[in-house]
C-alpha cells in the first residue's frame, strides 16, 4: 500500500491499532525518516493518547496505559550490542499482557519474541510503501 503523507501515515497507524488485542508484538522496520514514529503516533492517538509521541531513542522504551491496554514503544536504533537490552530487563517486558511496538527490531532479534505483525516502511518519491504481514493464525 502507498501512504502519501504524514496524515495518511497517522491514519494507517490508527487503523493498525484496531488489529491488536490485549497482547501483540509489532515490528516496525524502515530507514530513518520512513515514518515509523508517525505511524506509532497515529496508533497511540487512536487508543486515546493526547500528548506528544516521541521516539524513545535514548530511553529505549516509553510505556503507556491507554484504553485499559498497556503499550510499550521501543526504539532500538541506538543499540550497538543487543546485550545492552538485558540491562533494562527487556525479557521481563514480554512477560506482560501488552502491545509492543518495536522500531528497529533487527538490532536485537535474538532477544525479542516472534512478531505477530511486521510493518516495513519504504521511502519512495510519492510517499511511503507500507508492507504489512500478519503472522497470527
Amino acid at each position: 500500500m502507498v501512504v502519501a503523507d504524514e496524515q495518511a501515515m497517522e491514519a494507517f497507524g490508527a487503523e493498525l491499532s484496531t488489529l491488536t488485542g490485549s497482547r501483540c508484538v509489532i515490528f516496525l522496520s524502515g530507514e530513518l525518516g520512513a515514518g515509523k514514529t508517525t505511524l506509532v503516533r497515529g496508533f497511540m492517538r487512536a487508543l486515546g493518547h493526547e500528548g506528544a509521541v516521541k521516539s524513545p531513542t535514548y530511553t529505549l522504551v516509553e510505556p503507556y496505559v491507554l484504553s485499559g491496554k498497556k503499550v510499550y514503544h521501543f526504539d532500538l536504533y541506538r543499540v550497538i550490542d543487543p546485550e545492552e537490552l538485558e540491562l533494562i530487563g527487556i525479557r521481563d517486558y514480554f512477560q506482560e499482557e501488552a502491545i509492543f511496538l518495536i522500531e528497529w527490531p533487527e538490532r536485537a532479534l535474538k532477544l525479542l519474541p516472534q512478531p505477530d505483525i511486521t510493518c516495513d516502511l519504504q521511502v519512495i518519491d510519492s510517499g511511503r510503501v507500507v508492507t504489512l504481514r500478519d503472522f497470527r493464525s
